[in-house]
């Protein structure tokens, strides 16, 4: 649907997206999504071939009985409105094979209606403030393959629920179970199953039986063991466990060989899991605030690893088994205490993005200036050493999208910034800076200059030239040029001080130049005029125009003045 449509009252007409669905004048989608539409247009009922419509993201508050026209649609997509109750008609959608009405604060006695889309495959529900939910649903419904339940107030599932028995996919992140539901056992055909955020104590050793378990989540739960029968699961290749009461692995973990991402963060393994080693087909390692002092010399083999986070450890220098992982793309090493990189930094090729913030390095670690592909760099120190100075050669960091440097004692930024042809965001917080390089009025590609809590008094005159800056900010220093005021209204006031001023300046140097010439032909053509009066005193020829000039060109030296003051009488 055309974006021009704001409300029923001001829809004549409905618009549809023009794609391979839509021929011969036949709709089959429609888009009216962040409309702002409080009701339904009625229009949209008389496009009875309709197969997909897209609600979401408005203001609706009740569903009409139109809708039973729309006896082809597939997919409809109601969340993000304010429906509480929901229509019979909407039962009558017999096609009907995904539904979302999450974020709607919908009563769960008027869900019941959703009972009757037997052909419905994906129900989500997520932040419908649901605390039951209608066992018919689950009597009745034998399609579903996906079910979205996340953030609502569950504890339990209806022991029906084993009827789906071809459901692929659970989410129940951010409910309240404390008990893993042993239900979901017993559903083979499970190949997702989410429960973070929950407060389950225990997994059962059931969990086995889901041999076709792809991606098992398990984050921010109260877990202080894992069943060894999760081996069974062998397809698994996504693991999150994180934030967990976790000391060790099962060693019969050691058979998932399909394993491509695990996240342990936040447990009190104090030491790398040997096992985990062996999962050479790793893609992203999560071991974030695990107690680690050292990484095992096996940590090497992990040569497919792409994203390793080893942030918030007790780590005293950066492992040089991490040198050896030519694929990694994004390296977590905040919050340690490294003081030193290793000079074989270098050698990962691959690496976008490195997070150094947090740790003791008494000067700008230089190693990271041969990392040619870094996109993103984050250096902010907010504890331990402060760093003084950026280095100039920055600018071997051509790919460089984002520079962190918050919470250092810098007083001046390198000239070099401005030749960085891909500098998007500059994060100078809370430092010492007393002013900007002119030169960063060079760096066009800047989205984002972060300056609060600085020494600033004034800005480069070039600065409004960034036009890419969208985001700049100057809370906290003592602005002069801007003033304060001008500075809290926003960037377009900042540019337009910055236009103003820059063309005062330039009118004053032209009325100082005019001025300046106006003085030096004054006292130049009195000179001459004087000169050709001496010279007629000593009865002497008038000057030649061309002899006047050169005249000219003797007063403008140091001798003139001997020179005249010999032809005097």
């Amino acid at each position: 649907m055309s974006k021009d449509i704001k409300s029923v009252e001001h829809s004549p007409k409905i618009h549809q997206r023009n794609d391979p669905q839509h021929v011969n004048d036949r709709t089959f989608f429609i888009d009216a999504s962040n409309q702002s539409l409080t009701a339904i247009p009625l229009e949209i009922f008389t496009f009875t071939e309709l197969e997909e419509v897209h609600l979401e993201n408005n203001q609706i508050e009740e569903i009409p009985q139109e809708i039973q026209r729309l006896k082809n649609i597939r997919v409809l997509y109601l969340d993000k409105n304010n429906l509480r109750s929901l229509c019979p008609a909407l039962g009558l959608l017999s096609s009907l094979e995904s539904l979302d009405l999450s974020y709607n604060p919908i009563f769960s006695s008027s869900l019941v209606v959703v009972s009757f889309l037997h052909a419905l495959r994906e129900l989500r529900l997520y932040q419908t403030d649901l605390k039951e939910i209608p066992v018919v649903i689950f009597k009745n419904l034998h399609h579903l393959e996906l079910l979205g339940l996340t953030g609502n107030h569950l504890k339990c599932l209806p022991k029906e629920i084993v009827n789906q028995t071809k459901l692929r996919e659970i989410y129940l992140k951010r409910n309240q179970f404390e008990v893993f539901p042993q239900e979901l056992c017993v559903l083979y055909t499970l190949e997702i199953i989410d429960l973070d955020e929950n407060k389950i104590g225990a997994i059962p050793e059931e969990i086995g039986h889901l041999t076709g378990l792809q991606k098992f989540y398990m984050a921010s739960n109260n877990l202080p063991v894992l069943p060894a029968s999760l081996c069974q699961c062998s397809q698994l290749s996504v693991l999150d466990l994180s934030h967990n009461l976790l000391h060790s692995i099962p060693k019969s973990f050691a058979e998932l060989r399909k394993m491509t991402e695990i996240g342990l963060s936040g447990n009190r393994l104090e030491k790398v899991p040997r096992l985990i080693c062996r999962w050479t087909s790793l893609h992203l390692l999560y071991l974030g605030n695990t107690g680690l002092h050292r990484l095992r010399g096996s940590f090497r083999c992990l040569v497919n690893l792409r994203f390793l986070d080893l942030s918030q450890n007790h780590l005293h220098h950066c492992p040089l088994q991490i040198c050896a992982l030519k694929n990694l793309e994004v390296l977590g090493l905040d919050d340690n205490k490294i003081g030193q990189l290793p000079s074989e930094l270098g050698s990962l090729s691959k690496l976008k993005i490195l997070g150094l913030t947090g740790n003791e390095f008494l000067s700008f670690p230089e190693e990271v200036l041969s990392l040619a592909s870094l996109e993103k760099l984050y250096i902010g120190q907010d504890q331990g050493f402060k760093l003084t100075y950026v280095p100039e050669h920055i600018r071997k960091l051509q790919s460089l999208k984002e520079l962190y440097i918050e919470n250092n004692h810098l007083e001046y930024l390198p000239v070099s910034l401005g030749s960085m042809p891909n500098l998007e965001v500059l994060d100078c917080r809370h430092n010492l800076l007393k002013q900007l390089p002119d030169a960063i009025c060079q760096a066009q590609a800047l989205k984002e200059l972060r300056l609060e809590d600085n020494l600033l008094t004034h800005l480069p005159e070039n600065l409004d030239s960034l036009v890419n800056l969208k985001v700049l900010t100057l809370m906290d220093n003592p602005m002069e040029e801007p003033p304060k005021e001008v500075c809290a209204e926003g960037n377009e006031a900042i540019w337009k001080y910055l236009k103003e001023n820059r063309n005062r300046n330039i009118m004053a140097t032209k009325v100082k130049s005019a001025q300046i010439l106006d003085n030096s032909c004054f006292r130049g053509s009195l000179m001459v005029n004087t000169v050709q009066i001496i010279l007629r005193s000593n009865s002497l020829h008038p000057c030649p125009a061309s002899e006047k000039r050169s005249y000219l060109v003797t007063f403008m030296s140091p001798g003139l003045s001997k020179k005249i003051f010999k032809c005097q009488p």
